[in-house]
């Protein structure tokens, strides 16, 4: 059956400027980091993407390594691209990333110029596209000048293969050094893409978010919800199906500790009292205060999106509710 895109999808999402740049992305975005590989259900992942899409998540991220098997998230974004949204191409913003391990030998992760055009080559291939929207690297590279990287990226923008161009998993002195180096050849750096939440928030002891507003760069959070955490799933323990059973995630049995648990049942306290559940408690205070341009979800079935876009029907915090929040934060 032909997909036709929900006529009112823009009129209840939340559009912010990234930065100083003229792009707007959703409050909200879709990762396809897990779920969307050659190992998942194909016809799940399109119902998600269509989902989103008619909810009016406009941008949808992804990295050259996604799957498993690396690779397989973007041929099946690229499939449902070709048969689904060829109509609305020009209505999404799509990103991908190059940094870690994509294939054997030398030039295969990392930030040399060779890996980094090599592997969005690769991309736009996977997925049918001429150009992506935003391209990143996915992490710093200790041993290629950051020169060397930053003039990939830059090479990338001029030969029109992404439009805007950021990094992820940088601190706020390598961004900051970064951006000049982008600036220096005439390009502009769009946005970063740290972790970053409640129970993460070193973004903000690094000065991050300080370096991002000082120049222009919009900030797009990955991991908003903890790997988890702040949802309802831990509230009792672990899940046996959970990502702390599975050697794959992030996130670690250790992690989902009785001091932690404690603090995750008193926000989700909070969150009840504003008719919100953990997770869009979790996704507002991310978004509380306009220096993060969107959220980033992930997903495994529809329901989760569409729980998690509600978060955008109450963004304001009073400053009580950020003082107790910070509290059980720093308890």
């Amino acid at each position: 059956m032909e997909y036709i895109a929900n006529p009112k999808r823009y009129e209840s999402m939340v559009y912010n400027r990234c930065g100083q740049s003229g792009l707007k992305l959703p409050a909200i975005t879709l990762g396809l980091w897990h779920n969307f590989g050659g190992v998942d259900s194909f016809e799940n992942g399109r119902a998600m993407v269509h989902r989103a899409f008619d909810l009016g998540i406009t941008h949808f991220d992804l990295a050259n390594n996604y799957g498993p098997p690396p690779g397989s998230a973007e041929e099946m974004f690229g499939r449902v691209l070709a048969t689904d949204f060829r109509a609305y191409r020009d209505q999404m913003v799509i990103s991908t990333k190059a940094g870690y391990y994509m294939w054997e030998g030398p030039y295969g992760e990392w930030g040399s110029k060779k890996y980094l055009i090599s592997s969005l080559d690769q991309s736009l291939k996977r997925m049918g596209l001429d150009y992506v929207d935003i391209f990143y690297h996915h992490r710093p590279d200790p041993d290629t000048p950051l020169e060397e990287t930053m003039d990939a990226l830059a090479q990338i923008v001029r030969s029109g293969k992404a439009l805007y161009v950021g990094v992820s998993n940088y601190s706020a002195a390598d961004t900051k050094r970064a951006i000049k180096i982008l600036k220096e050849m005439n390009v502009r750096m769009l946005i970063h893409q740290p972790s970053y939440s409640m129970l993460n928030r070193w973004v903000e002891q690094d000065g991050l978010l300080d370096v991002l507003e000082e120049h222009g760069a919009g900030c797009i959070a990955f991991s908003p919800l903890q790997q988890g955490l702040l949802t309802g799933r831990y509230l009792n323990g672990i899940p046996e199906d959970s990502r702390a059973h599975k050697v794959t995630g992030f996130l670690q049995e250790k992690d989902v500790n009785e001091e932690t648990l404690h603090m995750v049942r008193q926000l989700n306290t909070i969150a009840h009292r504003r008719g919100q559940s953990l997770s869009q408690l979790a996704l507002a205070w991310v978004l509380r205060r306009g220096r993060v341009t969107s959220a980033l979800i992930g997903a495994s079935r529809v329901s989760q999106i569409e729980e998690n876009v509600k978060a955008i029907d109450n963004l304001r915090f009073d400053d009580e509710e950020l003082q107790e929040i910070d509290d059980i934060l720093n308890a």
